[in-house]
């Protein structure tokens, strides 16, 4: 009976193949009300001084807590296994321009 339980409880996860590759983003923006926390995910390019939202998720107070406390634990795990991350000093928004040349055709 307690593996009736057990099986019930457990969640399959299916991740859709145009997602399993993942979106890369260098650029997180949150924003709050009352009742959600609003996640937009942005890819900024090398001189161009526009940038896009590539993934916005949506939580409630009580999930973006308990995806805090999971990201915490999550690098905490990372430092023990591959050393501390450095963090770097970065101005409140990042540069358009990452130094490099600009591209001519």
């Amino acid at each position: 009976m307690a593996d009736q339980k057990k099986d019930n409880k457990q969640l399959n996860i299916e991740l859709p193949e145009e997602l399993a590759e993942g979106t890369y983003a260098n650029l997180a923006v949150i924003a709050h009300s009352q009742t959600e926390f609003v996640l937009d995910f942005i890819r900024i390019v090398p001189n161009v001084p526009k940038a896009k939202v590539k993934s916005r998720v949506i939580l409630t107070p009580q999930h973006a807590k308990r995806m805090l406390k999971a990201l915490q634990e999550n690098i905490r795990r990372y430092e023990d296994q591959y050393g501390h991350i450095q963090e770097m000093n970065t101005p409140p928004m990042p540069p358009t321009s990452f130094n490099t040349p600009k591209a001519e055709a």
